[in-house]
């Protein structure tokens, strides 16, 4: 559709620049996309909708006389200029005079790139990512970073499970229901670690020395394979008491 709509708009401003022109037949097999023209509610194509508009507006105000037309005829007709202008279109080499882009989707990724990027010096500050963010790595020894693709990057390596992706968050932030979290809000009580070894219950006693947990073992926890076995072997691990089945 939005070839389409720029071919209607290239064929539009090529007319409208001619001072001669006074009546503007457009022939296409897309007169649904033809009608983008008029339609001012929001949609992808908008950015050629300006340019059109602007160009019939000048077009318009120069003689009362001055109008446009629409005709369909679809492809499958055999109309000779069909073949004609399919022929000339196919041997036409434009060479740019800007580096321009108008795309919908071209504009939709430079957004998401400059968020991305956005977020990822934001997240990077420990004011703002926490200096509890527990840092996980791929198979290549890369630090998971930010990104808008849907399952990148932690979620696709935990899976379906609700409960998985709530213990591997609370994990990751640090965020959870053991000693170490529980006595920032209760400085005065006691939370000693269940082994008895230990006088706080942390993150990283769980994760690598406490006897409750030891159903599986790799030393290199900080990659998120192993992390999400260790929390899939684990059910009990980073879990609330009502989070327990």
């Amino acid at each position: 559709m939005e070839a389409e709509l720029f071919a209607i708009r290239y064929g539009i401003n090529q007319a409208t620049a001619n001072c001669d022109v006074s009546k503007i037949i457009v022939i296409t097999d897309s007169i649904h996309t033809a009608k983008k023209i008029f339609d001012s509610s929001s949609h992808p194509f908008q950015k050629h909708l300006v340019a059109i508009l602007n160009d019939l507006w000048t077009f318009f105000s120069q003689h009362p006389e001055c109008h446009i037309e629409f005709w369909k005829c679809q492809s499958h007709s055999k109309w000779h200029f069909h073949k004609v202008i399919n022929t000339e279109t196919k041997s036409f080499r434009p060479i740019p005079i800007l580096l321009n882009k108008l795309s919908w989707d071209f504009s939709r990724k430079k957004e998401y790139n400059n968020l991305i990027n956005i977020w990822r010096m934001t997240f990077q500050a420990s004011d703002f990512k926490g200096n509890n963010f527990l840092d996980l790595v791929d198979g290549d020894n890369n630090l998971l970073n930010l990104s808008y693709i849907k399952g990148e990057l932690w979620l696709q390596y935990v899976g379906l499970s609700n409960s998985l992706c709530m213990r591997a968050s609370r994990a990751i932030t640090n965020h959870m229901s053991i000693g170490k979290y529980r006595l920032r809000f209760f400085p005065s009580e006691e939370f000693k670690c269940l082994c008895g070894q230990y006088s706080i219950e942390t993150r990283c006693h769980i994760l690598y020395d406490y006897w409750r947990f030891n159903k599986y073992w790799n030393s290199r926890r900080d990659f998120i394979v192993h992390f999400v076995m260790f929390l899939e072997c684990n059910p009990n691990a980073f879990a609330f008491s009502n989070d327990i089945t």
